[in-house]
């Protein structure tokens, strides 16, 4: 179990979670780099507003990879298809040379 302690948009408060802290120190570091990216690119400092977009952002980088990897997944099954075809085809006609 952790303590994360945050001071981050104006906001303090400590919670205890069930994480190791080093990893912890880790997510808050990279979430400061989103919020403080988020306020560079829009020019809004509105700690709610900020939040919210560092939010969206997150979710738009944890929806593309979960995309990539949906679509490495399809893409190696369509491989394996097509490998048990190719492979099916040449039994089908060493059957038919025998027979």
């Amino acid at each position: 179990m952790g303590k994360l302690q945050v001071n981050i948009l104006g906001t303090s408060f400590s919670a205890d979670v069930p994480e190791d802290e080093e990893y912890l120190q880790k997510l808050l570091n990279f979430y400061k780099e989103v919020t403080d990216s988020v306020q560079n690119s829009t020019g809004v400092f509105d700690p709610m507003k900020v939040s919210i977009l560092a939010g969206i952002t997150l979710v738009d980088e944890l929806y593309k990879e979960k995309q990539k990897k949906f679509l490495s997944a399809q893409q190696q099954e369509s491989e394996e298809s097509l490998q048990a075809e190719e492979i099916t085809q040449r039994l089908i006609e060493q059957i038919d040379e025998v027979l």
